[in-house]
């Protein structure tokens, strides 16, 4: 096997293992809050997962730059095995929520390598295609996830839900082994501080998505800590976030752009299902068949992001991409109780197109405009603010449903919301700066420094 091939098998088998984690829990948690008890802390078990894999993101793609991507990569692995592990063997609800945040934490120190590593591997006109790979695997663990689930709990335990990683795990370990790394990687001192401040910022401001009380101050100390970090940065000779990253006009905006448009409407396909079962009275299933619009909208758009970002330059094809996602906002703002599965399927294809694109194009570019040790933290920070975005979203849709008169406002508030939101984001896209040539010629093929 290959160096290149052995790390595309490892990347999958891990990216497979840490994307069904977030989806598995969801038809399984019922029962494990059932056998453990304290069902007060049943939201947790989602939260530590989340701000753990949200927060370590970014350190993660920093440190690859630091110390080489087969090192922090395999670390991610070996802490998601763990945290595995102690997550099956869990006696009482306390546990499952700490294990799950370490689960969380090897799933951050994992999510940025496909692309970072892509980055590395293959030419920009090629990336388009690994990444559209790469997100075939998300739409295949929403369709096996809670098949495994179901299984598991009706034939076997629950705990099986974390032991089925173990083997996954061990055998993306092994087919790493045989790989040579490319990137040579620029040893500094290792921003401790930083992170600390870093995590405990973005923690805090997470805590908001998930408290009920108190989220003002949760909020506010976050807020505080980041102006601290940023200001900490500036005396910092290798800081966790390079300056040159928010500085850098392209780069700011395409991480502002991945922002808004995901606070605007990646968080849909939360309650696109309720709709579709509460108004439409379609089955679990149907609901979740309406989704892969999605999925094949974004690999469409995904596969020939590559060529045309060298063909057309970065700018055009985001303000398509913003185009489209507003013609998803306006469709699910005119969504009323007489549409069904066909109008949301295509609903979701058209938000699939564009955050297909967007997503694609803004990953390429962060590694392209970055300097050659700095493209990890590039890559990964346009990922932590599309993640962060997301959660934010979430949230904000959320309290428009929780506090609606009835079901049908709820959800035309929070679309309305979207459709605001998405308009924005297109705002934003015509401040990235055409740079069609910066994708050129600073690929180099593997077994280069």
């Amino acid at each position: 096997m290959s160096s290149r091939l052995s790390v595309m098998v490892s990347i999958v088998l891990a990216m497979l293992v840490a994307s069904m984690d977030t989806t598995i829990m969801n038809t399984t948690m019922p029962i494990i809050a059932e056998e453990l008890g304290e069902f007060s802390l049943y939201a947790w078990t989602f939260a530590s997962y989340m701000i753990a894999t949200t927060v370590l993101s970014p350190i993660a793609g920093r440190l690859s730059d630091l110390f080489g991507r087969k090192k922090v990569f395999s670390f991610g692995i070996i802490l998601f095995l763990i945290g595995s592990l102690l997550c099956g063997l869990s006696q009482n609800m306390v546990q499952l929520v700490l294990f799950r945040a370490l689960q969380g934490v090897g799933a951050g120190f994992m999510m940025p390598f496909p692309a970072i590593i892509a980055g590395d591997l293959f030419p920009v006109e090629k990336r388009g295609k690994i990444q559209a790979f790469f997100t075939a695997m998300w739409g295949l663990s929403a369709v096996l996830a809670p098949l495994l689930g179901s299984l598991f709990v009706e034939y076997a335990t629950w705990r099986w839900v974390f032991y089925v990683n173990i083997p996954i795990c061990l055998l993306s370990l092994l087919t790493l082994l045989p790989y040579k790394e490319v990137y040579e990687p620029k040893r500094a001192a290792v921003d401790y501080m930083g992170a600390a401040l870093f995590a405990a910022a973005i923690s805090l401001l997470l805590l908001v998505t998930v408290v009920e009380q108190g989220r003002w101050w949760y909020g506010a100390a976050g807020a505080l800590l980041l102006v601290v970090f940023y200001y900490f940065e500036k005396r910092q000779p290798s800081p966790l976030v390079p300056l040159s990253l928010v500085h850098h006009r392209t780069l700011k905006w395409m991480n502002i752009n991945g922002f808004v448009s995901c606070v605007a409407l990646f968080g849909t396909s939360s309650y696109i299902p309720l709709f579709l079962q509460n108004v439409a009275h379609l089955s679990v299933f149907a609901s979740g068949v309406a989704l892969l619009g999605s999925s094949v909208g974004w690999m469409i758009a995904a596969v020939p992001a590559g060529k045309w970002i060298l063909r057309y330059g970065y700018r055009p094809l985001l303000i398509i991409g913003n185009v489209l996602l507003v013609a998803s906002g306006l469709f699910l703002a005119l969504l009323n109780e007489s549409h069904g599965f066909w109008y949301v399927f295509f609903i979701m294809f058209l938000q699939g197109l564009s955050f297909g694109l967007t997503s694609t194009v803004g990953v390429i570019g962060s590694q392209q405009l970055a300097d050659a040790h700095e493209k990890g933290i590039a890559t990964a920070f346009f990922m932590f603010c599309r993640n962060i975005g997301t959660a934010i979203g979430v949230t904000v849709m959320g309290a428009f449903l929780a506090q609606a008169s009835a079901f049908m406002t709820g959800i035309r508030h929070l679309f309305l919301f979207g459709l605001i939101g998405s308009i924005i984001a297109l705002i934003t896209s015509f401040f990235i700066r055409d740079e069609a040539e910066a994708g050129r010629n600073t690929w180099q093929p593997e077994g280069t420094a």
